[in-house]
């Protein structure tokens, strides 16, 4: 077997939605799959052990932007890279910074060689090309790297979109002659995935799509789909591209989404998504349960002696009631953000696997309009 394979189990013939399997070094990764975001080799406030074991996130993913930055990527290689310096045993996707540098506006220069930025940290000067990322992965070690990109803003003008994407493409040729270049080895170890961008515009998609498909990668992911556009933007835009990507090879939508939302990309074949509002809602009191969200720091959670969600088995929801979960938030304590992200990435991991279950099924239609409904009548409440 090849390092990588993605093997196609399931496919709804109603909606598109698959189901299948990721094989990577570091294990094999059920799909459809959300991927809790580690971004700077820790997925905040909560620990390896407990994302391994009660979460049972079988990817994370984490940024070469801020790992290039602090401790750097070099001092990450000689420390036995990645996986062993964060002590996580199972697959792990980067970033290729691309939208950490997107959201430098006042600090970056986008040129035809890469981008010149000013670190957020200290103000020294860096510059990434699609060649430099590629090297900075590699020496992250992950399982799954991404090309530099440049993430178009919105609203963005028709032109300003298509130089944005023809240059996206330019640079994604450039990165994957480097990968396959002197670096060729790298194939066995490392998968790179090209990024499909151009906007909120249905023919730059596909054109994008189009060029990328001639690099033959491992899998494919659609990105600036998290930079402000209406949400249905979004799915068209998905809906456009996922079915023009190659069948046999996963598709991953980057920087999405509520949990609602989960299905929708999935219903548009979509088989890989990450986000940070899991772990940032929980951080900041706004939990995601089975009956509907909950702002933790309201009153009349004061004296509630119920589990956070009667129908998740997270350690959170077996072991605290809302009542000393509201405690620890008003009192600013830690634990707070460790117990509330352990449960809201559960929840998500559960979504998913709930899902995956009834595309084998057969069942994808009812859990999608069952998400619709819930979605809906939460939003009237």
């Amino acid at each position: 077997m090849e390092p990588f394979q993605f093997e196609l189990e399931s496919v709804c013939p109603d909606t598109g939605a698959r189901a299948g399997k990721l094989h990577t070094p570091h294990g094999t990764i059920p799909t459809p799959i959300f991927m809790p975001v580690g971004t700077q080799a820790s997925v905040k406030g909560v620990m390896p052990r407990d994302l391994e074991d009660d979460i049972d996130a079988p990817i994370i993913l984490s940024n070469t932007y801020h790992l290039f930055l602090r401790p750097g990527h070099e001092t990450v290689k000689a420390l036995g890279g990645l996986h062993k310096f964060m002590n996580w045993p199972r697959a792990i996707l980067t970033d290729s910074g691309g939208f950490q540098v997107f959201s430098l506006s006042e600090l970056r220069k986008v040129r035809e060689e890469g981008v010149e930025f000013q670190s957020h940290l200290n103000g020294d000067r860096h510059v990434f090309t699609p060649e430099s990322t590629v090297d900075v992965q590699l020496a992250l070690g992950s399982d799954i790297m991404m090309v530099l990109d440049e993430c178009t803003e919105y609203p963005a003008t028709y032109e300003r979109a298509r130089q944005s994407m023809e240059m996206t493409t330019r640079w994604a040729r450039r990165a994957f002659d480097h990968y396959r270049g002197p670096r060729a080895e790298s194939e066995q170890n490392h998968a790179l995935f090209p990024i499909v961008q151009g906007g909120m515009y249905q023919d730059l998609r596909i054109a994008s799509a189009e060029s990328l498909l001639e690099l033959n990668a491992y899998g494919y992911a659609i990105g600036g789909l998290s930079v402000g556009e209406p949400r249905p933007d979004s799915l068209a835009m998905t809906e456009v591209v996922a079915p023009m990507l190659p069948a046999h090879k996963p598709r991953y939508v980057m920087g999405v989404g509520l949990p609602e939302e989960l299905p929708e990309y999935v219903a548009r074949g979509v088989d890989m998504m990450d986000c940070v509002m899991p772990s940032r809602n929980a951080r900041n009191g706004c939990l995601f349960t089975s009956q509907g969200r909950i702002i933790i720091k309201n009153a009349r959670f004061k004296d509630d002696s119920s589990p956070l969600d009667p129908n998740c088995s997270c350690y959170a929801c077996k072991n605290f009631s809302r009542a000393y979960l509201r405690h620890l938030f008003l009192a600013q304590e830690i634990l707070f953000s460790t117990l509330a992200t352990i449960h809201n990435l559960r929840y998500y991991l559960d979504i998913m696997r709930t899902m995956r279950g009834s595309i084998l099924d057969g069942r994808f239609p009812q859990f999608l309009a069952e998400m619709r409904s819930g979605a809906k009548r939460e939003s009237t409440e």
